[in-house]
């Protein structure tokens, strides 16, 4: 079981392919990965089966959480619990973000084709 992670290699990993996201830990009871948005670029993800911890490393923008916007910059965490929406927007940088949740990662469920961006924030 691998026990160290480098960032570095999972964000070089989202620069090679059309995925904004790349989970590297993903157990029955825990799944982590990094999450890069760039400048207008729309985060997809639908609400998720579990609670959910973000971490910023890097960048700017909002954490719409409900009907609420949260100002995101470095170092900040948030919490959102399972089966609440939620999603990044108004990023001007890079928006580096470290998340967990717990339970295994599902592509399903995490993320869909639906945009859950509503027009009045572009």
């Amino acid at each position: 079981m691998k026990l160290e992670y480098d960032l570095k290699t999972y964000l070089e990993k989202i620069e090679k392919s059309s995925s904004y996201f790349s989970t590297f830990i993903d157990k029955d009871r825990l799944a982590a990965g990094v999450m890069l948005l760039r400048p207008g670029e729309k985060d997809i993800q639908t609400p998720h089966e579990n609670d959910e911890v973000y971490f910023v490393l890097s960048g700017n923008g909002f954490l719409k959480i409900k009907n609420k916007d949260y100002s995101v910059s470095k170092n900040k965490l948030f919490f959102v619990g399972k089966n609440v929406k939620h999603f990044f927007h108004g990023n001007s940088e890079e928006l580096k973000v470290l998340y967990f949740f717990g339970g295994p990662d599902s592509d399903d469920f995490r993320f869909s084709s639906v945009d859950p961006y509503p027009s009045f924030c572009e």
